[in-house]
């Protein structure tokens, strides 16, 4: 057939009719060919709405939920300063306590401008003295110092324990505390002459370190310097 004769065909109604033909027979064939393909998917649809309406619902595990939503919300606590706050006086540790003056009992002695040479006994001093009167059973326990040449500053004091019954009372002066911590025992401390003009003025402590514990001189009105260990001294 011509290139002519086919476009006499397309244009004639013969086409036109067959044209109808072929789109009438086609059409139906597509609709249930295209219904065939979608009704597995309206099924399978049905089928997850039916399951999805019988499916109880799932659990909510609360322990697994995030902590927030178990911990209550309070509001914050306002801080109110405590008005039963420890006092300056109240910090103070035991042997920073007022001392008092520890009176001269044997041979009492002045210096050269007439006043009497006195030391005073710390409370921390007097309760360990105390202690170790009754734990040796001597009322008459006595805790002697006395000042020798030496050291690495010139002088160095010593301490000893000695019985008060047996001090020189020509020589030594014994000093004793005001009041007794416990009982009738009064803490007491022994001196002669030269080691009382170098240490009037100061205190017997008694100090609690990690090295060690030990009875100390402080406060010496007439050192100028002193040892890390505080046993020597210099005088000004």
């Amino acid at each position: 057939m011509t290139k002519q004769d086919q476009l006499l065909y397309f244009r004639s109604p013969t086409c036109n009719n067959h044209i109808a033909m072929a789109l009438r027979t086609t059409v139906p064939t597509c609709e249930r060919a295209i219904t065939r393909c979608t009704a597995p998917v309206r099924v399978r649809s049905s089928a997850l709405q039916r399951r999805s309406i019988h499916t109880s619902p799932p659990l909510f595990l609360d322990f697994l939920a995030p902590s927030w939503r178990s911990q209550p919300v309070y509001p914050r606590a306002r801080t109110v300063p405590s008005t039963s706050a420890t006092s300056p006086q109240q910090r103070k540790t035991f042997s920073s306590a007022p001392r008092n003056l520890a009176k001269a009992i044997t041979n009492p002695r002045k210096d050269d401008d007439g006043n009497e040479m006195l030391i005073t006994i710390s409370p921390r001093a007097a309760h360990r003295l105390t202690a170790i009167s009754e734990k040796d059973g001597n009322p008459d326990l006595a805790l002697r110092v006395s000042v020798e040449s030496g050291g690495c500053h010139g002088f160095q004091y010593l301490m000893s324990l000695v019985n008060a019954k047996e001090v020189d009372a020509a020589e030594d002066t014994i000093f004793e505390d005001e009041k007794a911590v416990k009982g009738d025992y009064k803490a007491k401390v022994v001196m002669d002459e030269p080691s009382l003009e170098l240490l009037k003025g100061s205190s017997i402590d008694y100090t609690m370190e990690l090295i060690g514990s030990q009875f100390k001189v402080t406060g010496i009105p007439g050192a100028k310097s002193s040892c890390g260990c505080g046993t020597s001294f210099d005088i000004a």
